[in-house]
């Protein structure tokens, strides 16, 4: 497995467009039909974050020359550090190994960038998400306030982790 995981450049955002539009993809994140985006509104979204890098950065993750799906992360500077972090997978790259790899290394260079505190808000019903978080070192704890006003109940979990101390080269 030669897995690739690099900043995503304009020339992915077909690729990122086609992940978000996928149903199996998105149901995990409230757009069971997926999520439709114009070529505009890829462009704005990745402007936007090339603005906010390297406290926001988004990735592309490729097994050779086959696109997997993405993660993400976003430092909330205001909140000490506390950094949301995010993954999508189509389902054939799935049980491979490559979400635990892919995340570890975003948030390996979230850490980098001063990330203290690591948040997801995975489904409940998303075993296989469960299971992975919880190999990744992620409990369950509440929800911060300043969360619950930006994401609201939603029937999602908070899991969160430290990288303070953590080692994670």
């Amino acid at each position: 497995m030669a897995i690739l995981i690099r900043p995503t450049e304009q020339k992915d955002l077909p690729l990122v467009q086609a992940l978000w539009s996928n149903g199996d993809v998105m149901q995990f994140v409230g757009f069971p039909n997926g999520l439709v985006q114009s070529d505009e509104d890829m462009a704005r979204w990745h402007s936007w974050i090339q603005k906010n890098q390297p406290h926001c950065m988004h990735y592309s993750i490729f097994d050779g020359d086959e696109y997997c799906g993405e993660t993400y992360y976003e430092i909330d500077r205001a909140q000490g550090g506390l950094t949301s972090v995010d993954i999508k997978l189509y389902p054939g790259a799935r049980g491979r190994g490559i979400a635990s790899k892919a995340l570890s290394y975003a948030i390996g260079q979230a850490k980098a960038q001063g990330a203290r505190r690591i948040w997801v808000n995975p489904v409940p019903h998303n075993q296989k998400a469960l299971a992975l978080y919880a190999r990744l070192g992620f409990v369950p704890c509440p929800v911060p306030p300043h969360i619950l006003e930006q994401e609201g109940e939603g029937g999602y979990l908070y899991l969160e982790k430290s990288v303070e101390t953590e080692n994670l080269s």
